[in-house]
């Protein structure tokens, strides 16, 4: 019955930017590590970034290293990635995962089987 909602897709301009969101209703996203995975048209999907419990551990792609952040916004519930300096190769669905076991602070699942939630995904097109 969990459930994760992606918002903040869109279509913009190489350079760009863009904030993603997730809810997860009826959590406390505090107490579980999140992240993003992202699949582009005929590619796997691919790890984006994750974020421990707490948020004070991060891990990135090396392909959005510097141009993306992502954090949890505890007052709001939400976990945001912020997208900067888009580029056509970051065309894809991106989605938000959750990692049902609450984890130790400090861990940030990088692969696919890690994460026990999945959302619907949210279109991100970046044009030339």
């Amino acid at each position: 019955q969990a459930q994760l909602v992606e918002s903040g897709g869109g279509l913009v301009q190489t350079g760009g930017s863009l904030r993603l969101a997730c809810a997860a209703p009826g959590r406390t996203i505090s107490r579980y590590a999140m992240g993003w995975f992202r699949q582009a048209p005929g590619k796997a999907r691919e790890f984006v970034a994750g974020i421990s419990r707490s948020g004070g551990s991060t891990n990135y792609a090396d392909s959005v290293k510097g141009r993306f952040t992502i954090y949890k916004d505890n007052a709001e519930n939400i976990m945001y990635l912020q997208m900067n300096s888009l580029k056509p190769v970051d065309t894809a669905v991106y989605i938000c995962v959750l990692n049902g076991g609450v984890y130790e602070n400090s861990y940030v699942p990088t692969g696919e089987p890690e994460y026990e939630y999945w959302g619907q995904g949210t279109q991100v097109t970046v044009s030339s």
